[in-house]
């Protein structure tokens, strides 16, 4: 047997004739088109649960992330599909965001923007302070409890991803802040649409509530629905003051983190190479913290709602029905991110250290929507 024959049964990523090596590297292609197929499979699932009398309350979106986290802790996180679910949980669903501005009047929302925003600010505060405070009371992991602190404020498992680095989390904190953030998120979320119409809010009103309160911008745009366009529309401009505000945010940690390495190296100078690895360390934040992507989608969103704003006003027929295929094919596309998400969650994982600081956050999360509904 020659060489070339050995290298070519030890890699068949490497035989020019093999379906993955045509197709993209490594493989990269059947597994993801097989993942993104997958997530709207059960979000086809959800659209058939929806359909029954008392879950059409509750919307496609809604159940098919139940069954998500369904099948997440009956058969396990599907991970030969995985770079398809991530593709769904991350870029369809800042596709069917952008796409979903399309749909809106943009000068219904901007007259509110700049007092969302300071109400934003208020919201990060109240939600990081509260958690580190009760974190302390009910003696809850102090480093888990600020990710999910962090998370809860801001912008779900993307502040929590953006923040752990700079703060030295450890993986396992992370991951268990992103799956406990999902699962609160979603609970909240599905609470927040079976409430709509009992609570004596306006579209605006509720979409405000909304934004200022839920964790992701699956979660906003889950709940944010129950309130028409024009709730939504407001709700994810709320949160895109929030999410605008990871960036200050991270900053102030960023000075924290430095001042506590100034400390630590100031009471270690009988070690010569203590100052350098604490300047080391800083750097690292540094570059850690300036490698949070910037959200471009929410751009988008606005944009199109510029666009949404001036077709709207045309009664043209042909532009109508294109509007509302978009909206169709929006409603789908975050139906299948919100489906990816839901594989996140493992109901397993919080049942071991977690179960302290998953109180702590709900506590948070019920007063923070108690304190923005205050707000509104």
């Amino acid at each position: 047997m020659t060489t070339t024959e050995i290298e070519t049964k030890r890699s068949p990523t490497t035989n020019r004739f093999s379906f993955y090596n045509f197709k993209g590297k490594g493989g990269r292609v059947l597994p993801l088109a097989l993942g993104v197929l997958f997530t709207f499979a059960i979000a086809l699932l959800g659209y058939g649960w929806a359909r029954i009398p008392g879950f059409d309350r509750i919307g496609q979106m809604a159940c098919a992330i139940l069954l998500a986290v369904a099948y997440r802790h009956f058969f396990g996180y599907p991970q030969a599909l995985r770079s398809g679910i991530v593709f769904s949980s991350q870029r369809l669903l800042r596709l069917a965001i952008v796409l979903y501005g399309l749909k809106l009047n943009i000068g219904l929302v901007l007259g509110e923007g700049l007092g969302l925003l300071a109400k934003d600010a208020l919201v990060i505060g109240f939600a990081i302070g509260l958690t580190l405070l009760l974190a302390r009371l009910m003696k809850a992991d102090r480093d888990l409890s600020l990710l999910l602190g962090i998370g809860t404020g801001i912008c779900g498992a993307a502040a929590v991803a953006a923040i752990a680095p700079i703060v030295d989390a450890k993986e396992e904190d992370t991951a268990a802040g992103v799956g406990m953030i999902a699962l609160l998120g979603t609970i909240w979320a599905i609470g927040y649409t079976l409430l709509r119409p009992l609570l004596p809010l306006s579209d605006l009103q509720y979409g405000a509530w909304t934004g200022m309160s839920l964790h992701e911008v699956a979660h906003v745009a889950l709940a944010g629905t129950a309130g028409g366009a024009d709730g939504l529309a407001i709700a994810l401009l709320a949160k895109l003051g929030r999410v605008f505000l990871l960036l200050p945010v991270s900053l102030i940690f960023l000075f924290i983190m430095k001042r506590k390495n100034r400390a630590a190296s100031a009471r270690r100078l009988d070690d010569a190479n203590g100052p350098i690895s604490a300047n080391g360390s800083e750097s690292a934040e540094k570059s850690k913290a300036s490698a949070a992507p910037f959200p471009w989608f929410l751009v988008g969103f606005l944009l199109m709602s510029l666009l949404g704003s001036f077709l709207s006003g045309h009664s043209i027929p042909a532009v109508d029905g294109w509007l509302a295929q978009a909206g169709t094919l929006t409603t789908w596309l975050l139906t299948a991110a919100m489906v990816g998400l839901g594989l996140n969650v493992n109901l397993r994982d919080l049942r071991t250290r977690a179960l302290r600081p998953l109180a702590v956050m709900t506590i948070v999360s019920t007063a923070l929507s108690i304190f923005t509904f205050c707000m509104i």
